[in-house]
């Protein structure tokens, strides 16, 4: 195990609106405020969304097993913000999505709109040193610390 300490910077609490893209306004805000690492918490309904919901086996690189979904469904996620090598965020939100009787637990990758309102907290997370970089073995975008 690797780990660092780091301290709760700003917190930030973001309404976002039907038909918002939420991982494409997640990453706008970070970008506009600086939000080098963070802590998201979400809670909301999405119209539309891709999820992967693990991997088609364990082994490396992992094969995404995706769902998708358009029927307008609750979501309570959480997840964690870095910045990439290349200084971008890089956004890794697991989310638990339902309608009715039907539920759905994944990553919330690619397309997700918001249906109605979804209420977003942002912990930022100072001087931890920790970055996403793209490891060749998994294929992903994986926590690493700066030295």
């Amino acid at each position: 195990m690797k780990y660092r300490e780091g301290k709760t910077g700003r917190i930030f609490v973001a309404r976002l609106e039907d038909g918002d893209e939420l991982l494409a306004r997640l990453e706008q805000l970070a970008l506009k405020e600086k939000i080098e690492a963070g802590i998201i918490y979400l809670i909301g309904a999405l119209k539309d969304a891709s999820l992967v919901v693990g991997p088609e086996e364990c082994s490396l690189p992992p094969v995404p097993v995706w769902r998708q979904f358009n029927d307008c469904r609750e979501v309570l996620g959480i997840g964690t913000l870095f910045r990439d090598s290349q200084g971008q965020p890089a956004i890794h939100l697991h989310g638990a999505t339902g309608r009715g009787d039907a539920a759905l637990t994944g990553c919330i990758r690619g397309q997700a709109g918001v249906y109605l309102v979804a209420e977003v907290i942002i912990l930022e997370i100072l001087d931890s040193g920790a970055i996403k970089e793209l490891e060749e073995e998994s294929g992903l975008k994986m926590l690493k610390f700066s030295s």
